[in-house]
């Protein structure tokens, strides 16, 4: 149930951030592909790094309010371990866009 809270609360302070986000100026003029593909790629790296900090700071409040309970400190190692998954996910994605990028 503390998990549902949690990602509603993300889901919920993202949309908050959407607006923001959507009226940032960008900091370079886009005049070829290559300069398009580098600011979506910042930008994407950006937000992603920021929801992964975000995760794992969740997981470790998990784990200090789990107070020895095994269900929920077994939830909060499920939390880690998905904050991971995601990291290396992201890391691969962005090595796959660099390396098709450099190809072309």
């Amino acid at each position: 149930m503390q998990i549902k809270k949690i990602i509603l609360t993300l889901a919920l302070v993202s949309l908050a951030i959407a607006p923001i986000a959507v009226f940032a100026q960008p900091s370079t003029t886009i005049s070829s592909i290559d300069n398009l593909i580098d600011s979506v790629k910042t930008m994407a790296w950006t937000v992603f790094g920021g929801l992964a900090v975000i995760m794992f700071v969740v997981a470790g409040i998990m784990f200090l309010t789990a107070q020895g309970d095994p269900e929920k400190v077994k939830s909060a190692r499920n939390a880690f371990i998905w904050g991971v998954v995601g990291v290396v996910v992201a890391i691969m994605a962005y090595s796959i866009i660099s390396i098709v990028e450099s190809a072309l």
